[in-house]
């Protein structure tokens, strides 16, 4: 925490560069807080587990000291004039905001079965991970190719796993034991747990929801991964609305340490409790919020995102300078390169939702994310992107 502490309050350029790009971030986490939707400690690991980062952004704040970055904030204010940079109230007396950590959660909901409907990447770890905790799987996809793709997937990562030493074959041989696939939705009729990890379109989701409600029995938790559509719009596509919630995992699922829990307004308090404690006997680590566009995560990190592009646009540093200067507190990648490791055009949707969302015009998409999206860089996955690959 002091090396990170030392880098934002030195006083050179790429100091000043790491500020005008931090502190707003630190604000919207403290924004965040403020309005009840986290809390810190949850803010706090969301940004670890997602993102990887050293310290969350609620004890940055303490490390830092909220004066701080209160002054620092009023000096972008003066420089900008822009509301987002105006200090958050809770500012003043943020220090320890975090607090203890809460209560061990409790499984009010048992869950044996878990169903999983996809075979992408995404829907493929998430079945792993279950299988690997000891639950039977029962995996859905639209053809037996998709399904064996599935079974390629985990029997890679377990034979990974025993060649570095971390299973044995009796151990992968009983996690593959506990996979069954099934080309039919109604193979999901007997499971405890649902989660959908189909494509990210509400109306296609919309339409298994209403399978899911039809087919799964009562009781049955109904859950999806969206990192970005509404929980209440699937919910109201069921005669259950209380058993309908988020569980947005990271990709890669066997690896992401972090589970965003997403109740909708109408989610029983008890299945939040219950996929919070079902995420930790995964080895997950769960946050709870709302349902509000970008959860807590994206909703931190690409606004961030976009102000690294406009600090570029207004001259305010070259990619390699701006990429260097966030490197050097000790986050995993720069901006740039986060950019284009996630995908240009995913980056573009993401900031739109938020500005539809929050109405902020501070975080409208800066103009050279929209091109690179126009002309088709964007990023790793083309070869081309704010950097060439």
């Amino acid at each position: 925490m002091q090396e990170i502490v030392d880098r934002l309050t030195a006083s050179d350029r790429g100091a000043e560069i790491a500020r005008t790009l931090v502190l707003p971030y630190l604000n919207h986490a403290a924004t965040m807080l403020e309005s009840g939707y986290a809390t810190g400690e949850d803010i706090d690991a969301g940004m670890r587990f997602g993102c990887g980062y050293p310290v969350g952004p609620i004890a940055l704040i303490e490390g830092l000291g909220a004066q701080t970055v209160i002054d620092g904030l009023n000096d972008l204010h003066a420089q900008t004039g822009d509301p987002l940079h105006v200090p958050a109230p809770i500012l003043s007396d943020l220090a320890g905001a975090a607090g203890a950590s809460a209560a061990e959660p409790e499984v009010h909901h048992p869950v044996s079965t878990v169903g999983v409907v996809g075979t992408g990447t995404m829907a493929s770890g998430i079945a792993q991970v279950f299988a690997q905790a000891g639950y039977d799987v029962v995996y859905v996809g639209r053809s037996q190719d998709k399904l064996d793709g599935v079974l390629a997937y985990i029997t890679k990562n377990l034979d990974r796993a025993v060649s570095k030493g971390k299973l044995d074959e009796d151990g992968k041989s009983d996690v593959l034991g506990r996979l069954s696939g099934s080309t039919e939705r109604e193979a999901l009729a007997g499971v405890d747990l649902v989660v959908e990890a189909i494509a990210e379109d509400l109306e296609i989701k919309k339409q298994l929801f209403r399978d899911l409600d039809r087919i799964v029995k009562p009781g049955g938790i109904l859950a999806t991964t969206t990192s970005s559509l509404s929980i209440d719009a699937l919910a109201a596509e069921t005669a259950r609305p209380a058993d309908v919630i988020g569980m947005h995992f990271f990709n890669p699922a066997p690896i992401m340490k972090l589970v965003e829990v997403v109740s909708g307004s109408a989610t029983d308090p008890k299945l939040a409790e219950t996929i919070r404690a079902i995420c930790l006997n995964v080895g997950k680590h769960p946050v709870s919020c709302g349902d509000r566009a970008g959860f807590i995560v994206n909703a931190l990190l690409f606004p961030y995102l976009n102000d690294a592009v406009k600090l570029h646009e207004a001259g305010g540093g070259s990619l390699e300078e701006i990429d260097e200067a966030l490197k050097a507190t000790k986050l995993p990648m720069g901006p740039f390169q986060l950019l284009d490791v996630v995908g240009n055009d995913v980056s573009l949707a993401i900031q739109k939702t938020l500005v539809e969302t929050f109405g902020h015009e501070g975080w409208t998409p800066a103009p050279t994310l929209e091109k690179l999206v126009a002309d088709g860089k964007l990023g790793r996955k083309t070869g081309a992107g704010f950097h060439t690959y």
